[in-house]
């Protein structure tokens, strides 16, 4: 699909569910994988999601359990790995995933993503002793991180690490970054800063990756938080973004689901400088979406 093609198909598709979502009984005629339902893959890391007494939660859980239900559609939760997310999204065994995915053009080609819901940039959790915080810092140190993460390549490329330690789960990182066999990791920052609220026996801490733009793009931007949606369900996605720019922004819902967490700082909240989306797979002159109002 061209460039061109993906921003007027993205547009006919917000145009569409613009005139047709006077009321959620249109909503619901939404195309989805099984009619009046809307499956969702999650891993389970936690604050961005769990599935608890059989219901949805976390940050980014709640978000999508009320754009669920404003769409009218009935969430069916498939827990599974990162990786398996993604495949099962591309080939069409889910409608949605999420969990503190972040946007890069590469996956513009295998998805519809969504608005953001919220943003974040790079962090290295270490020991609250160490103070490593730029990618000079990484010679001979193992890093670890979790297969099917985005900056994986990049973060072998980096000029002299020791050893990046792949992990098939965010927890399994942590275990061997609190035991010592780890001298840094790079995971989602909210499912850090929860292990660190909740366990300060650990003795951790995030430090911001200072940004080298030039050498490691992936690594030195600031993500925007989206979900991911089948390819061949566009319409889905124009109706999730259009919940997210006209409900879920200006009502500052995302900021009280966020604060419910332990996150309702204004950081995670605050676009970056250049949105890399505009001209990609939104309107050149797209703006990101901010929650000034909301402090």
């Amino acid at each position: 699909m061209t460039l061109r093609v993906g921003r007027a198909i993205y547009a006919l598709a917000t145009a569409a569910i613009a005139v047709g979502l006077a009321g959620t009984s249109a909503l619901a005629q939404v195309k989805t994988i099984e009619p009046g339902k809307l499956n969702i893959a999650m891993n389970g890391d936690m604050p961005m999601t769990q599935l608890k007494d059989g219901k949805l939660s976390g940050t980014d859980g709640e978000l999508m359990i009320y754009i669920a239900k404003k769409l009218g559609l009935e969430p069916v939760v498939h827990q599974m790995d990162w990786a398996a997310e993604i495949e099962a999204t591309k080939q069409g065994k889910v409608d949605i995933m999420h969990g503190a995915m972040g946007w890069i053009e590469p996956r513009t080609k295998i998805m519809n993503l969504t608005d953001p819901i919220y943003y974040f940039g790079t962090l290295l959790a270490q020991k609250e002793e160490n103070n490593f915080h730029s990618f000079a810092d990484m010679k001979g140190h193992s890093v670890g991180t979790v297969t099917g993460f985005t900056l994986v390549p990049e973060l072998k490329g980096v000029e002299g690490i020791g050893e990046v330690k792949l992990y098939d789960t965010s927890d399994g990182v942590l275990q061997d970054l609190v035991a010592g066999r780890l001298d840094m990791a790079i995971l989602d920052p909210p499912l850090v800063q929860w292990g660190i609220v909740q366990h300060p026996e650990w003795k951790l801490k995030q430090v911001p990756l200072d940004p080298e733009p030039a050498k490691y793009p992936i690594m030195s931007t600031k993500y925007s938080v989206i979900f991911g949606v089948n390819k061949d369900e566009p319409e889905l996605a124009a109706a999730i973004s259009k919940v997210i720019a006209e409900d879920i922004w200006p009502n500052c819902i995302n900021v009280k689901t966020m604060a419910n967490y332990g996150m309702g700082d204004k950081a995670w909240f605050v676009p970056p400088a250049v949105d890399p989306r505009a001209g990609v797979d939104r309107p050149k002159d797209y703006k990101s979406l901010t929650a000034e109002k909301c402090f």
